[in-house]
């Protein structure tokens, strides 16, 4: 990863433009070919981005550097204009080894595994913690139509758990072997924002009844 902080203005010419004008800024630059502008707010959520794969072009032009990020598939472009780089360093960070599951997780992924079927019938595991390149996802499975589905478990599920999903279908779906690949967000408590979100993204959410799972009868059974 690459991390330049630097007074910059950005330009945006794509299906719409947009223009960022000169003021520090961090930009991040990813192995994975994603460029992305963050100012100090707004949490992670960066001012602009682009998303692999991309191409950096760096060239001085009357003595202003000037870099070039251009979208390998739509040919939408990045322009950043740069005044002044303050700070510029390179670091090899490997392979995520993604997070951690607690024991309420760890179990829901194991018995989702074994009742696969529980999203709907016809459906086959491929296999648990499937690995992409920035980690595994936690279960890959297929459709009665044979599709490939990527599940992401969750105890609450909240926008954090979306984008991670999001990050794993982006990379799948570049498998020719598995696309495309769709996406289950499952949780046993899932946060409204998170399914608005998981929505946007094309993304169905589940929620997972543990004890069920667990073939345990509710304490208070209904008659319907």
């Amino acid at each position: 990863m690459r991390l330049v902080i630097a007074r910059c203005s950005v330009d945006y010419v794509g299906r719409l433009t947009a223009h960022l004008p000169m003021a520090p800024r961090l930009i991040l630059m990813k192995a994975d070919g994603s460029v992305s502008i963050h100012a100090d707010d707004r949490a992670y959520k960066p001012l602009n981005w682009m998303n692999p794969p991309c191409k950096v072009r760096e060239e001085t032009i009357d003595g202003v550097l000037t870099w070039s990020v251009v979208h390998g598939k739509t040919g939408e472009k990045l322009v950043l204009t740069i005044e002044e780089v303050l700070h510029d360093s390179s670091h090899e960070l490997g392979v995520d080894p993604g997070l951690r599951k607690d024991g309420v997780e760890a179990h829901l992924q194991e018995l989702l595994a074994e009742h696969i079927t529980t999203l709907g019938d016809g459906w086959t595991l491929v296999r648990r913690e499937y690995m992409t390149a920035i980690g595994p996802v936690d279960i890959l499975c297929r459709d009665h139509l044979g599709g490939a589905v990527a599940v992401e478990i969750k105890r609450r599920g909240d926008i954090d758990g979306v984008e991670q999903l999001t990050r794993y279908l982006e990379l799948l779906n570049r498998d020719p072997r598995l696309a495309p690949v769709k996406g289950i967000f499952a949780a046993q408590e899932i946060k409204p924002q998170a399914r608005v979100l998981a929505a946007d993204r094309g993304i169905d959410c589940v929620t997972l009844d543990y004890d069920a799972l667990r073939g345990i009868e509710p304490e208070n059974p209904t008659l319907f």
